[in-house]
C-alpha cells in the first residue's frame, strides 16, 4: 500500500493536473443539452399535434419549440466555452509569458511563418544575427549562410587547437533563431574567466562538443538546431579550412587572417581566400537556388560578407537564382575596413570582388538625426552617397537601432526587407 501511495504521489508530481476535468464535464453537459434539444425538435416535427391543440393551440405549438431551442442554444454555449477552455489548458505549457494568452493568435502566427517565403541570409558577425532575429517573425523557412574564415578569439583558438570550423558566427545565428532567445543568448555568450576554458564562450564549446559527438560539423549544426528548437537552418559557405587574406594600399606584403586585417589600419585594396578555389557547401547552394529572397549583409564588408561571396559557387548560385536579391549596407563604418565609406563605396567594393549585378536592391539607412555616443562620431555613420547607382535600386529607410545607433534595428530591418519581397 505504501509503495502504491508513493508511486501515485510521484506520478502526480511528474504530471500535475492541467485542470481539464471540469471542462470535460462542461463539454459533456453541453453535448447532452444539445442532444435533448435536438430530440425535442425532432419529436415536434414528426409527432402529430395532441388533442390539446384545439383548446390551447398557441401554447401547445410554441412551448415545446421554445424549450427545445433554449436547450440547443444553451448546449452550444456550454460546448463552445468548454472547447475554448480546453484549448487554453492544453496549450498553456507552450505559451511563454511574452506571447500572451491568445491561443488563436499564436496558432495564426505559427501558420503564417510556416508559409512564409524561403529566405537566405548571407554574411556573418552580429549583423547577420540581427537580421535573422527579425526575419523569424515572418517566416521559418530561413537559411543562414555563414563565413568560416573567422580566426580570432575563442573561435580562432578552437579552430587552431581542435581543427574545427570556427563556431562563433554559428553560435550567434543559433541564438538568434532559437525560440527562447533571451535566455539562450545569455547562455551562449557566457564567457568563462578561469581555468582551461578561460576566454571561451559556452556556445562555442557546445557546438565543438556536438561536432565531436556527431562526428562532423554539418551534423553538429543540425542536432544543435533540433535541441534548441531553431527556426531555420544555419549552413557554412564551405567546409574547407580557408584563410582570409588582404592586399593593403601602401603595404608591400599580404596580411593573413580575418582578425589581423582590421588591425593593420590601412585601406584595403582587395581580400581573397587561401586556397583560392574552394568548394561551396552543397546545402548552401541548394538553399540559394530555391530561395524566394536572398539578403546579403549586413556585416563587416571585407571580413564577414565578402568571404562568403569569394566562394565561387556561392556567387554563381546567387546570380543564377530567381529570388529577390538585396544588399543591406551597414549603418556605421567598420574601423580598419570601411573608414570613410558611403553606400556607393560599399557597392563599388563588392563589384571589384564579384562583379556587378549580383543583387537587385541596395537597402540603406537614411536616419542620421539621432544622438550618438562619444566613441562613435557622426561621420562614423554610413551616408547614402549618390542617390542613383547604375544597375541598382536604392531603397532608403529608418533602419537604425535607437539604443545602439551603430547597429540595425532587427524589426525595422526585417520589415523593410520583407516589403521588397512582396
Amino acid at each position: 500500500m505504501k509503495m502504491r501511495a508513493g508511486l501515485k504521489a510521484n506520478v502526480k508530481w511528474l504530471y500535475p493536473g492541467l485542470g481539464i476535468k471540469r471542462w470535460l464535464l462542461l463539454l459533456a453537459v453541453g453535448i447532452v443539452l444539445i442532444s435533448l434539444g435536438g430530440a425535442m425538435l425532432l419529436i415536434n416535427v414528426v409527432m402529430p399535434p395532441s388533442s390539446l391543440a384545439a383548446e390551447h393551440p398557441l401554447l401547445t405549438l410554441l412551448l415545446p419549440w421554445v424549450w427545445a431551442l433554449l436547450l440547443v442554444f444553451l448546449g452550444l454555449g456550454l460546448t463552445a466555452a468548454a472547447l475554448l477552455k480546453l484549448n487554453q489548458s492544453l496549450l498553456s505549457p507552450f505559451l511563454t509569458p511574452g506571447q500572451g494568452r491568445h491561443v488563436a493568435d499564436l496558432l495564426y502566427r505559427h501558420r503564417r511563418r510556416d508559409h512564409g517565403p524561403r529566405a537566405v541570409a548571407v554574411g556573418g558577425g552580429t549583423g547577420l544575427s540581427s537580421l535573422l532575429r527579425g526575419l523569424k517573425a515572418y517566416t521559418t523557412n530561413i537559411a543562414a549562410i555563414v563565413t568560416v574564415a573567422d580566426d580570432g578569439g575563442s573561435s580562432g583558438r578552437l579552430r587552431q587547437e581542435l581543427g574545427v570550423l570556427p563556431p562563433g558566427d554559428f553560435r550567434n545565428c543559433l541564438a538568434a533563431l532559437a525560440d527562447d532567445e533571451a535566455l539562450l543568448t545569455q547562455l551562449f555568450r557566457y564567457r568563462f574567466g578561469q581555468g582551461a576554458v578561460d576566454g571561451h564562450n559556452f556556445g562555442n564549446l557546445f557546438i565543438t562538443a556536438m561536432s565531436s559527438i556527431t562526428g562532423d560539423f554539418e551534423r553538429a549544426l543540425e542536432e544543435s538546431s533540433r535541441v534548441l528548437a531553431v527556426r531555420g537552418r544555419i549552413l557554412p559557405s564551405t567546409l574547407e579550412n580557408v584563410t582570409l587574406c588582404a592586399d593593403l594600399r601602401g603595404e608591400a606584403g599580404v596580411v593573413k587572417g580575418e582578425s589581423q586585417i582590421p588591425k593593420a589600419g590601412l585601406p584595403i585594396e582587395r581580400v581573397f581566400l587561401q586556397p583560392d578555389r574552394v568548394r561551396a557547401y552543397p546545402g548552401a547552394v541548394r538553399a540559394i537556388l530555391s530561395a524566394d529572397l536572398i539578403v546579403i549583409g549586413p556585416g563587416s564588408l571585407y571580413t564577414s560578407v565578402l568571404p562568403n561571396l569569394l566562394v565561387e559557387d556561392i556567387a554563381k548560385a546567387i546570380r543564377a537564382s530567381r529570388a529577390v536579391k538585396v544588399y543591406v549596407c551597414n549603418v556605421a563604418i567598420q574601423p580598419g575596413e570601411t573608414d570613410g565609406y558611403d553606400v556607393a563605396a560599399h557597392v563599388a567594393a563588392l563589384e571589384r570582388h564579384v562583379g556587378p549585378g549580383l543583387f537587385d536592391y541596395v537597402l540603406a539607412n537614411d536616419c542620421f538625426d539621432i544622438p550618438l555616443p562619444s566613441h562613435l562620431p557622426r561621420e562614423g555613420l554610413v551616408t547614402l552617397g549618390p542617390e542613383a547607382m547604375q544597375g541598382y535600386r536604392l531603397v532608403a529607410a529608418d533602419l537604425v537601432d535607437r539604443t545602439n545607433p551603430w547597429r540595425h534595428d532587427s524589426r525595422k530591418l526585417a520589415a523593410a526587407v520583407m516589403e521588397l519581397c512582396e
